[in-house]
């Protein structure tokens, strides 16, 4: 079963790599900005990684509270539990809607094959798609090194068709400039039907690229983000093919 995700065109090119940091800045409720310019790190390739696990309260929460019921229960061999379908079917994805400074719109995700391009317009590329929740995640790249020809572009993350929501994942947006510390930002609240949500806005204001914490879950999909930040984009039905393991 598919759902709003499709743009009826969009390009693919090559990939490029990005560099690490050392520290990290949390961004929150009450600290939700910092600027690139500023930190002297609005250059190079700027890396975006989303990851994700689930939470182990999910878990083990019935058997705790079996515990605290039946103390004795304590006592018995532990049960080896194997991996369930639900411990490992989290498809989290990630994608960004993109303005440039020319009018041009549009957006970079794993459906329809719209995974951009670093090197060129929009400046933007998607590593891959991960579906399995691997260590690594899913990996983003915006070319800064063309800020110049950035507006705005809205880092955001889904949950694929017949997964759980995001409140059964630990997960987290961490973005790594070309120097200085790493920016996380964590996608902690408790909303259990969304199934979508606006991560982060990397914004050009008066040639300072600022970074600022959004983290709005909607309970649609890329539309319904397009909707909240008047894009204006015309959206369709997209699907995902059967993954090789």
């Amino acid at each position: 079963m598919g759902f709003l995700d499709g743009l009826w065109s969009g390009r693919a090119s090559a990939f490029d790599s990005g560099n690490a940091a050392t520290n990290a800045i949390a961004l929150t409720k009450r600290q939700a900005q910092v600027s690139l310019t500023k930190q002297g790190a609005a250059t190079g390739h700027l890396r975006i990684n989303l990851s994700w696990r689930m939470r182990t309260s999910d878990l083990g929460g019935s058997q705790r509270e079996s515990l605290l019921r039946h103390p004795l229960r304590a006592l018995k061999p532990p049960e080896v539990v194997g991996h369930s379908q639900s411990m490992v079917n989290v498809d989290l994805d990630l994608g960004c809607l993109y303005e440039l400074q020319d009018g041009t719109k549009g957006v970079v995700q794993p459906l329809g094959g719209l995974l951009g391009d670093v090197n060129a317009p929009p400046y933007v590329k998607l590593s891959g798609d991960d579906r399995f929740g691997s260590g690594s995640g899913e990996t983003m790249y915006v070319n800064l090194d063309h800020r110049e020809n950035i507006k705005r572009l809205l880092v955001f993350a889904y949950i694929y068709d017949q997964t759980p929501a995001f409140d059964r994942t630990h997960a987290m947006v961490t973005l790594y400039p070309s120097s200085g510390p790493r920016i996380e930002i964590g996608l902690d609240e408790r909303h259990p039907q969304a199934r979508s949500c606006a991560v982060v806005m990397i914004e050009n204001v008066r040639n300072e690229i600022v970074v600022r914490r959004e983290v709005k879950f909607v309970y649609g999909f890329q539309a319904e983000l397009d909707r909240l930040y008047g894009w204006g984009l015309q959206w369709g039905r997209g699907y995902k093919t059967k993954a090789e393991r």
